[in-house]
């Protein structure tokens, strides 16, 4: 791997990357496939915010990891079913070696299946109203951990009762699921092209 001073990497194709998606294989083809690529279904939302949370405190390589164990344990993150878990659900979650097994996420992420099932479409609509136009940062040093929209976004989640995403965890899904495109400016990654209304398709 051959970095260059703006952040980007030469990968084993010889294309310009993000440096990060060589420090680690799984991150590779999640760079060049999915971060930063519009997802604009429910249960696809749910399912990044979910494990943008997990993550929190962790290394997200550690949640890409175990990534199918968490959707075959929260059920293919659909939040209609992951809204109706009880007390057997989160005995089985806490015993699921697979996942992260933290009470407080667990249970967040049950609590926020509710709130995400019952705005239903809506939700969509209300998360990409933070998408932010701005263009590729150049160098890697101008990539924030927050934003102003990220911190808007958090406040408003929030008051609807979203636990576990604040600013800094809310940016880092708002990177992940296209609200904002933050691979630089050299990244051989083309500009995702968006839809023309969240309830296009994913």
């Amino acid at each position: 791997m051959t970095t260059t001073g703006n952040g980007v990497a030469s990968g084993p194709d010889g294309r310009l990357r993000c440096s990060w998606a060589l420090s680690a294989p799984e991150y590779l083809q999640y760079h060049d496939t999915e971060w930063g690529q519009p997802v604009i279904s429910v249960a696809g939302l749910y399912e990044r915010m979910t494990l943008e949370a997990f993550q929190s405190g962790l290394s997200w390589i550690t949640i890409l990891r175990k990534r199918e164990n968490f959707r075959a344990a929260f059920d293919g993150f659909r939040p209609e079913r992951v809204a109706a878990y009880g007390q057997a659900d989160i005995e089985r979650l806490m015993g699921d070696a697979g996942i992260v097994r933290n009470l407080a996420k667990i249970k967040a992420a049950i609590s926020n299946a509710r709130i995400v099932a019952e705005l239903g479409e809506s939700f969509v609509d209300l998360v990409w109203s933070y998408h932010d136009q701005r263009s590729r940062p150049c160098i890697l040093s101008d990539v924030p951990s927050t934003s102003p929209a990220s911190i808007a976004l958090s406040r408003e989640l929030r008051k609807r009762g979203i636990q576990f995403l604040g600013p800094t965890t809310a940016y880092a899904m708002m990177q992940a699921i296209g609200l904002l495109d933050d691979h630089l400016k050299d990244c051989f990654v083309p500009v995702p092209r968006l839809p023309r209304r969240a309830s296009d398709t994913e």
